[in-house]
């Protein structure tokens, strides 16, 4: 990055954006590579810094922020513990905190509500925790200037035997404050000097009390005497001291060993964890911003509603910013304060931005071209040091500017030539801009100058553009209009400041014709814009009326569509519901006659009524699955009326039979193989040429009727409620014997509920018969889990 390029960073005020970055960062760290943030050249690199902000503004939107409270530089302890040192108790707990918030953050995201992919998922998936190290630490050190007993055994064997010597010291010397000794004392008190226990003693009466003395007084009064008695315990004491001190020493030096074994997982989480605060910095400022990733396009630069993000948000005009697209200069004209300088400044810092990664005060369909340097000429170069006027130091500063520019260049010009006589610096500030088009720079540039209006505005490629002020407020409403140059205003402003009206006109009547028409032609060019704008509004207003209607008329639609599922929906429930009523009312009547036969005990015809029972059943489910489903299709139409001989179909059963012979009411005797059956007219349909398709039919028909008449004999349902688990086994293979042999499809084998063993027994049986295909519990109606109702193979 050359010198020029660094100037114009600060010109166009980036440090400030990166402090403000650097305060939403949490690490000390952190802030400081937020501060050292500079724009990165390569597209891609672009790319994927902007992502990485994207994704963590997306994460911390849906699952917070990670911490990253407590991580602090441990490089130089971990190199010192890796040189065999050891380490102090702070240096181990900023390891233990780095440890702690690796964890934390593989954690979060572990933890997160959504299983996307984001750009920064391979930096979590790098963070090598290590708890039995941190619990290691952070067990060992309560605090800074604490060891836990905990540490070891050894040291909390110590740690013992010191409070109970300590015990033992002070209960010596309280008897001697309690004696008769206690009159030598200044004061009955027990108090330290050197680490060893003593007592304030009279200076007039030292001798009175034998012992060590180890400190005077400043006044000379107190002599702070160790009595003998104490001495070998206070020793005792001291070496107890020493021993601990030792062993807080290889604690420490153990401690210290175990983080250089793991110096590298821990050194690259630390690296991992600033690198996260940074990321997620970005993320915070972008959501503090209201900001959004701007696309990365091959040319041009489109900034939809950009705002400066050093201006108060509420109050910063948002400005459409374009240039490389259509054009790729842009000469902004107007009068001072109306906000050129400002317009100027927020494209070359966005774009500086959003080179570091930073998302930008723009809507989300913005783009912007990646750049390999921005340079600006902004503000008052004026130095006394270097014995330089404005007009020269700006003219130094373009002339490094166009030493350095190419085709992969913005350049920034604020007030382009001023500073000289107007003629001459408005000629050289057109030469200055076509020079940086040759050489394939983007040009945005500020003037005053009308001849560069008329550059613009006849020259391809180069487009005039205006910052709005109000006349009547005498303010700038900053509002950017691309394509239309700007006014002065010089007279308006001056008339309504109150110059007298005959200097202005003395002033006007100095301009030349051609002046005075350009002036005019620019005032009728403001007159059409606000016309334009006025219309552009109403049209706007229109497109938002429409909208609105579409929208309400479209929730119209969705309404009525619920209204119409939620109808269908109630009546298919009141359909069920007379459905499961129906059920229960057959299986009551079904319980009634299994009651009525166990207590008579007479024969009767089984069949007939388990054959009711079934087409009562398969009825109400045939019911219940038509709910919801399209009506049947009708009937066909009738053929003529069948005669004696004639082969029909049976339309419901779709049957086929002869025709026997025909009664005075219509009423058919059929032959349908050797089941004689009767029906009427309008139940069947002539079959014409029925021939070997009659005969087919009648040899299906007399199958099913030989099935018909083979389960005569046999129920489709056992009932073994009231057995033993054998004895409902055994009686359950002969059911499903005879149901074999009867060649039934389905069977009902009713067990009860009860404590569940015989309904265990029934269906372990049922899984290992061949006789079962397969089989499930009863459904409601059928008597729920007290049955099972099993499908013969």
């Amino acid at each position: 990055m050359t010198e020029r390029f660094e100037k114009s960073i600060r010109t166009l005020e980036l440090p400030r954006v990166l402090a403000m970055l650097a305060e939403q960062a949490v690490t000390q760290e952190g802030k400081e590579r937020c501060l050292a943030l500079r724009p990165l050249t390569d597209a891609d690199d672009v790319r994927r810094r902007l992502d990485e902000t994207s994704a963590a503004a997306e994460m911390m939107t849906l699952n917070g922020t990670p911490s990253f409270s407590g991580v602090k530089p441990v490089g130089h302890a971990l190199q010192r513990a890796d040189m065999g040192g050891a380490l102090n108790t702070r240096e181990l707990l900023d390891i233990a905190a780095v440890l702690r918030a690796a964890r934390s953050a593989g954690e979060y995201a572990g933890g997160r509500r959504d299983d996307k992919k984001t750009p920064i998922d391979h930096l979590f998936a790098s963070l090598v925790p290590n708890r039995f190290l941190e619990e290691r630490i952070t067990g060992s050190i309560v605090a800074e200037d604490e060891i836990a007993d905990s540490a070891s055994p050894e040291l909390a064997s110590i740690r013992r035997h010191i409070r109970a010597t300590a015990a033992k010291v002070r209960d010596i010397l309280q008897k001697i404050i309690s004696s008769n000794q206690a009159k030598y004392l200044q004061e009955a008190i027990i108090t330290q000097r050197n680490d060893r226990f003593v007592v304030p003693v009279k200076s007039e009466h030292k001798n009175e009390v034998p012992g060590l003395v180890h400190d005077v007084s400043s006044s000379g009064g107190t002599f702070f005497v160790e009595p003998m008695g104490v001495v070998k315990a206070n020793n005792e004491l001291r070496e107890l001291q020493a021993k601990e001190e030792k062993e807080i020493e290889r604690i420490l030096a153990e401690l210290s060993a175990q983080c250089a074994a793991h110096k590298e997982d821990i050194a690259q989480d630390y690296d991992l964890l600033i690198m996260l605060d940074v990321i997620f910095a970005r993320g915070k400022l972008s959501y503090r911003m209201g900001a959004s990733q701007p696309a990365i396009s091959g040319k041009g630069v489109f900034l939809r509603r950009a705002r400066h993000p050093l201006l108060d948000p509420k109050k910063a005009v948002a400005n459409d910013l374009s240039l490389g697209v259509d054009y790729d200069t842009l000469v902004i004209t107007g009068p001072n304060t109306g906000g050129k300088t400002v317009t100027l400044k927020t494209m070359g810092l966005l774009i500086l931005m959003a080179q570091c990664g930073l998302h930008i005060p723009v809507d989300a369909d913005s783009h912007i071209q990646v750049f390999s340097r921005v340079l600006a000429d902004i503000g008052d170069e004026q130095s006394i040091a270097q014995n330089l006027s404005t007009f020269s130091s700006h003219m130094v500063n373009i002339v490094g500017i166009l030493e350095e520019a190419d085709d992969e260049t913005l350049i920034l010009f604020d007030e382009l030539g001023a500073g000289t006589d107007p003629i001459e610096g408005a000629a050289l500030a057109a030469a200055i801009i076509e020079r940086a088009r040759q050489l394939g720079a983007l040009v945005a540039a500020t003037t005053h100058y009308a001849e560069l209006k008329v550059y613009a505005m006849t020259t391809a490629g180069v487009e005039n553009a205006s910052c709005e002020f109000n006349v009547d407020s005498l303010a700038p409403t900053y509002r950017l209009l691309v394509g239309i140059p700007g006014k002065s205003n010089a007279f308006a402003i001056s008339e309504r400041l109150g110059l007298p009206k005959e200097i202005i006109q003395s002033a006007a009547a100095r301009l030349d014709a051609e002046n005075v028409r350009f002036e005019d032609v620019l005032t009728q060019l403001d007159q059409q814009r606000q016309e334009m704008e006025r219309e552009k509004d109403t049209a706007r207003r229109l497109r938002r009326e429409i909208e609105a209607s579409a929208e309400a008329a479209r929730n119209y639609k969705a309404e009525l569509a619920a209204q119409r599922e939620k109808a269908v929906s109630k009546a298919q429930a009141e359909a069920r519901a007379i459905l499961d009523e129906a059920r229960a009312t057959a299986d009551q009547v079904f319980r009634e006659l299994d009651d009525m036969r166990r207590r008579q005990q007479k024969d009767a015809d089984w069949q007939r009524v388990n054959e009711a029972r079934s087409g009562l059943r398969r009825q109400l489910n045939e019911a219940g699955d038509r709910l919801g489903q399209e009506p049947e299709a009708p009937l066909p139409p009738p053929t003529r009326p069948a005669v004696a001989g004639d082969t029909v179909e049976l339309v419901k059963m779709g049957t086929r039979a002869t025709v026997l012979s025909v009664s005075k009411d219509g009423v058919l005797q059929l032959q349908a193989g050797i089941l004689k059956i009767t029906a009427r007219q309008d139940e069947v349909r002539v079959v014409e040429g029925g021939g070997e398709a009659v005969k087919k039919e009648a040899k299906k028909v007399a199958a099913r009727a030989e099935h018909q008449l083979r389960s005569l004999g046999a129920s489709p349902e056992v009932d073994l409620r009231g057995m033993t688990s054998d004895e409902a086994i055994g009686v359950l293979d002969q059911f499903l014997d005879n149901a074999m042999l009867a060649r039934l499809n389905e069977v009902t084998i009713i067990h009860g509920k009860g404590t569940g063993a015989v309904r265990k027994a029934v269906r372990e049986h049922l899984k290992r018969s061949r006789y079962v295909k397969s089989f499930r519990p009863g459904r409601f109606g059928e008597g729920e889990d007290g049955v099972t109702v099993a499908q013969l193979r």
